[in-house]
């Protein structure tokens, strides 16, 4: 076989047959001139051996060591090979099954197959042959278009047509597609007609919440041409009428219609079901074949992650172009239809999380899983414009939401939600001294009401009894450094071993360096209502993944106690909505004094477990609260 690496590779003779062998390979190494490269005129051998030399230079591409074979060369015989392959697409050819047909004194026939890589299509393989004339001791070819295929003529050329069948839908928990065809606007900009470009990205970030570095830093780029369209954002007709009379008057933003896939509504699960566009570079790089440039693809979040499934796979044909006009179909590529993929969405989930983020300017998240099985309901990241989906791949401290695990791992050794325990101002551990948010102090009191009012000094007091590693085993109770496969890249959650008792202390209200998803904050509340915690999962038909058990008892008592928070604790405002537990969260970021604080919410209700999480937003019970209540609000006004 000769492949289009030009690697030369000796044949010998079985049964009139050019067959590959390994001892052929060696003397090749050993004498390399016994297959030159280039097709000298005085090169001996037999008419198979001058194909395997021709084929070799058209493997490579040496259009001059084939020129050499030639008892005469056509005018046009760069520009033929240069329309086949062009107009095919050819990426590469190798050639096998060489065959010498027949031979006589003058002439002499080699059969041969070549196999010939088309872009985005994949392999066309065609039975040919090579015609051959004697003069002297020298066999030339004679060329013609039948070279490229028995059919081929003089005047003849190749093309091809290659698409791709509808794109499959993804769909939601029921089975409802979750996206259909509709008309967007693209905003974008030409760097050339930029006079500010300060002023473009403090204008697309003012109406669009994107961000302005990134647009500065792209119409920088060096990559950019100035009548480059560079494209921003799309949005939805109505949303491109409210953001219009701002964004047109500003040198060098442009706009453009297109057809795309739209949800069902402005921003729906924007982050995670993700957009469509013509495919990128790098996008081409990272999925290979069958695509090629101009191809529409996933770019971004379960359009790009479940891209194969949804797109197939393209049809084509290959086209024998007759001068007269008249095209032959020389084979036909059969393509596959996209497969729709069902995602664990809720739609009336969704747009309830949506609805809670709608107003709030801070970046956000807000997750929700159903108890029994980690099947996400719903998952919103806010800011739509910016890339990052911080539901499931941010991560940070949670705070005194983590004492739900801290209480589990209480609960486990004996401590019990009436039990008596003190609620200083502060406590010194190791060489640290902590304090409690505002500097609280409810003297003696419960565990059941140091839990609901998040005393932290209570907590650091508790834990610093437990054993050595209690409170490492309660967070892997709690999915805590499990890995697992959501659908989408989300890292999960991690609780390094406390390595003295100042980190031990901050790792039990949820401080030092215990990180988390507020995707796994969820799993977090939702272990509690079962028992058992579900490692989260996108898509319905992905397997489960790992789970673990909480400590026999603790799941009731833990009940009782996110009870308590919503009934006579940080989240008392929330206390009109039944059965709703939860667990606030102020968790401390940064080196600024006082510190920055992240506003963390965790509740369960009905079957299911939500987080809510605002970067930078300040007090847990009263940021994330309000935003869990109108998420509720929502959901209980759909179920009426």
């Amino acid at each position: 076989m000769i492949a289009s690496e030009g690697t030369a590779r000796y044949t010998g003779r079985v049964h009139g047959r050019a067959v590959i062998t390994w001892v052929g390979l060696w003397l090749l190494l050993l004498l390399p001139s016994c297959l030159p490269r280039a097709v000298k005129q005085d090169a001996p051998g037999g008419p198979e051996d001058m194909a395997l030399a021709y084929l070799e230079a058209w493997a490579r591409n040496d259009l001059g060591a084939q020129r050499q074979a030639l008892v005469e060369v056509p005018a046009d015989f760069d520009a033929q090979h240069a329309r086949w392959r062009q107009g095919l697409g050819v990426t590469a050819s190798r050639f096998e099954g060489l065959h010498l047909e027949s031979e006589d004194d003058r002439v002499a026939v080699v059969t041969f197959r070549g196999v010939h890589s088309l872009r985005g299509l994949g392999d066309w393989a065609v039975e040919s042959r090579l015609r051959f004339e004697r003069k002297g001791k020298r066999w030339s070819l004679r060329w013609t278009p039948e070279v490229f295929h028995p059919e081929a003529r003089v005047g003849d050329s190749f093309g091809r047509l290659r698409t791709w069948g509808p794109r499959a839908a993804l769909l939601d928990a029921r089975g409802a597609p979750l996206t259909v065809p509709g008309e967007v606007i693209t905003i974008g900009a030409y760097p050339g007609r930029v006079r500010d470009g300060a002023a473009v990205a403090n204008a697309l970030q003012s109406q669009l919440g994107m961000d302005p570095q990134r647009i500065q830093a792209a119409l920088k780029s060096a990559g950019a041409q100035p009548e480059q369209f560079l494209a921003f954002i799309d949005v939805r007709p109505e949303r491109y009428q409210q953001v219009r009379a701002v964004l047109a008057p500003v040198p060098g933003i442009f706009f453009r219609k297109k057809t795309a896939r739209l949800s069902p509504a402005e921003g729906f699960a924007a982050h995670t079901l993700g957009r469509v566009g013509e495919v990128t570079a790098e996008a081409l790089h990272l999925l290979g074949h069958p695509y090629q440039a101009g191809d529409v693809v996933g770019l971004s979040g379960l359009e790009r992650a479940q891209e194969r499934a949804l797109a197939g796979s393209p049809s084509g044909e290959v086209r024998l172009l007759r001068r007269s006009g008249e095209a032959v179909v020389l084979h036909r590529f059969e393509g596959a239809p996209g497969t729709p993929v069902r995602t664990t969405l809720r739609r009336d989930v969704q747009a309830a999380a949506e609805a809670a983020l709608a107003d709030v300017t801070r970046p956000a998240a807000l997750v929700a899983v159903d108890t029994a099985t980690g099947e996400v309901l719903a998952v919103a990241s806010r800011p739509l414009g910016e890339a990052l989906h911080r539901a499931l791949t941010g991560r940070y401290p949670p705070g005194s939401t983590f004492k739900v695990v801290t209480a589990e791992a209480l609960l486990a050794s004996g401590v019990k939600p009436d039990t008596r325990v003190t609620c200083p101002v502060e406590v010194t551990a190791g060489p640290r001294r902590f304090r409690n948010f505002e500097a609280e102090a409810f003297g003696e009191t419960t565990f059941r009401q140091v839990f609901a009012l998040s005393c932290n000094t209570a907590f650091i007091q508790l834990s610093a009894k437990l054993g050595r590693n209690a409170l490492e085993d309660a967070a892997r109770r709690f999915g805590f450094g499990a890995r697992y496969d959501v659908g989408l890249p989300s890292p999960g959650a991690s609780f390094p071993p406390p390595g003295d008792d100042a980190d031990r202390a901050a790792a039990s209200m949820g401080q030092g360096r215990v990180l988390a998803t507020p995707l796994h904050m969820a799993t977090v509340a939702a272990a509690v209502d079962t028992g058992v915690w579900h490692a989260p999962r996108l898509l319905a038909d992905a397997e489960e993944g790992p789970e673990a058990r909480l400590s026999a008892g603790t799941p009731v008592a833990l009940r009782d106690l996110m009870r308590a928070v919503v009934t006579d604790g940080t989240a008392k405002s929330a206390v009109g909505f039944q059965g709703l537990m939860g667990k606030t969260g102020t968790a401390e970021f940064g080196t600024a004094l006082p510190p920055e604080t992240h506003a963390w919410f965790i509740g369960l209700r009905g079957g299911m477990g939500f987080a809510v999480f605002v970067e930078g937003g300040g007090v847990g019970g009263r940021v994330a609260v309000p935003i869990a209540t109108r998420f509720l609000q929502t959901l209980d006004a759909a179920a009426r």
